[in-house]
């Protein structure tokens, strides 16, 4: 049988061999032709060369206007009436129903400090009941234990403050010393060191007004209690209160009425601002928040556009001995752990807005107490020349310092700066002065960040004034027909008079812990004692109200 004739051109594209050499050897070889690729071979087509059409959203046409946007900031929706208080005033609502048995917290008063941290960390309670005994229900509620307290603790443990009374003296340095010796600690033992608002009861039969007219006396939380019992029923706090005036606001035309209104139109706020520098340690600003009685700073830059927020709450994240080298660190450097760990562990990659300004409606207002359940709100003006960015968001990069950098290398044996206020104002001309003593370099746990590179210093503005729960419930008081209310300015000064004359500034220190937690270091805080300068933040009217020097 022949062997059909194949095609030369077939086979020259599978590799062949050769059965022997020129040489008569049987080494056999491999070819591989070349082949054209797959790319050479493509013809692009009409399609491909006339490039892709736009995007249809370009062209789109927004869904709001600048306008209908505006009036969503505005007015924030809120929740439809709520037939259950159809017809019924705000005032005439009792107490009871806002509050839950469900949401108390207890503990013993011979509870360790550091189980009740625990406690109330981990249940999300502003506070936490403290009973004589708490697993016994007929045990009358003897006092709070919040995160003033806890700042108050940690305070004392570093050395950074002493009662002015010798009596109490002696006896507080005991239990630092014990402190820092690593021995259990009990709230009986601190149940005193926080100088804070009495304890007050509250019938769960009383109305609203009887509840603000409670809160204007500077409470900020009551404890609910049935009359015939004495049981403690829940915690209204001025949040909750607000909270509930906000959310069920449709209910109560008088208030749906006032939330439409502006800041400056309704006169409420104070220019009585409590503020520190970011570049400042934080160990002053958690001392300002002890000896001025308030719940949380403003963060300025050194124009003194707002840039943050530190609160009792955030000491928080100072409970593990590992982060102790943040307080000798500055506040911006705080304030972007803060925002790190709400990343981590909240799983919330906004920056949380703590600023309004005086053409905020009061809805846009209370709309943000609520939803960053803050007690205060610092009041800005953008539109001042020296803002050190656009007026609304834009898109930008910051650099986040890691967590881990908690534990990183302090140097040892340095005294904690002077806790000094970092601002003073000059009221001749009503724009701010840094006049306190400059601190020295303070070697960072992290990478350096500046105040303009943090999402808040480019929306908020200049700090002018602030506005708290308690002028908005002094005003709610006003409008349901209350006319001997406390002023919330003299609420303000009372508070802090109470809290500045219980403590002054230790100077000697004497031997404490090192923050790093690697041996004791000897430390001495030297500087004049400054008390804080507070005048009238006025409104910036014109270029020459420059800021201070930082």
């Amino acid at each position: 049988m022949s062997t059909p004739n194949r095609d030369p051109s077939a086979t020259s594209s599978r590799p062949s061999l050769d059965a022997q050499s020129p040489t008569g050897s049987s080494r056999t070889s491999l070819r591989i032709p070349s082949m054209p690729s797959a790319a050479a071979q493509h013809r692009q087509s009409f399609n491909e060369l006339r490039g892709l059409p736009p995007s249809p959203r370009s062209q789109r046409p927004p869904s709001l206007s600048q306008l209908a946007v505006q009036e969503l900031i505005d007015n924030p929706p809120m929740k439809n009436p709520d037939p259950k208080f159809a017809g019924r005033e705000w005032t005439t609502i009792k107490v009871k129903e806002l509050v839950s048995p469900g949401d108390l917290r207890f503990v013993d008063i011979k509870t360790a400090v550091e189980s009740a941290t625990k406690i109330l960390v981990e249940s999300g309670a502003p506070a936490l009941l403290v009973r004589e005994n708490a697993e016994s229900d007929d045990s009358p509620v003897i006092g709070t234990f919040d995160y003033r307290d806890l700042n108050a603790y940690l305070l004392l443990v570093v050395g950074l403050i002493k009662p002015e009374d010798d009596d109490r003296a002696e006896e507080l340095e005991r239990l630092a010393q014990q402190a820092r010796e690593g021995k259990a600690m009990h709230l009986r033992d601190i149940k005193s060191l926080s100088k804070k608002e009495p304890l007050t009861f509250l019938s769960e039969d009383s109305d609203l007004l009887k509840a603000i007219e409670t809160f204007g006396k500077g409470v900020h939380r009551v404890v609910v209690v049935n009359e015939s019992t004495k049981e403690a029923t829940g915690v209204l706090s001025q949040t909750r209160l607000t909270q509930f005036l906000w959310e069920y606001g449709r209910s109560f035309p008088v208030l749906e009425h006032l939330y439409a209104q502006h800041l400056r139109d309704l006169k409420i706020g104070s220019n009585d601002v409590v503020a520190i520098n970011g570049d400042r340690p934080l160990a002053d600003a958690l001392t300002m928040l002890y000896t001025e009685g308030v719940s949380s700073l403003a963060v300025v830059d050194h124009n003194y556009n707002v840039i943050g927020n530190i609160s009792n709450i955030d000491v928080k994240l100072l409970i593990k001995s590992t982060s102790l080298p943040l307080l000798r660190n500055t506040c911006i450097h705080f304030i972007t752990v803060i925002l790190s760990t709400r990343g981590m562990n909240e799983g919330k990659d906004s920056f949380p807005v703590f600023h309004v300004t005086p053409q905020s409606t009061l809805a846009h207002t209370v709309a943000k107490l609520v939803a960053t359940k803050s007690h205060r709100l610092w009041i800005t003006d953008p539109a001042s020349p020296i803002s050190s960015g656009p007026p609304t968001p834009s898109i930008h990069s910051a650099t986040l310092a890691p967590t881990s950098s908690h534990a990183s290398s302090v140097v040892t044996g340095s005294a904690f700066p002077a806790a000094t206020p970092s601002t003073t104002l000059d009221p001749s001309s009503s724009a701010i002065v840094d006049q306190s003593p400059k601190t020295p370099f303070i070697t960072p746990t992290g990478p350096s960040v500046s105040a303009s590179s943090l999402p808040g210093a480019r929306i908020s503005g200049r700090l002018v004034g602030v506005v708290s729960l308690t002028d908005i419930l002094i005003l709610f008081a006003r409008v349901g027909g209350m006319d001997d209310v406390a002023d919330p300015n003299e609420v303000r000064m009372r508070r802090r008079r109470s809290s500045s004359s219980s403590v002054r500034k230790s100077f000697d220190l004497g031997p404490r812990p090192s923050l790093t937690g690697q041996g004791s270091g000897v430390g001495r805080l030297s500087g004049e004692r400054s008390r804080s300068r507070r005048s009238s933040l006025a409104s910036v009217s014109s270029p020459g109200n420059g800021a201070g020097k930082g």
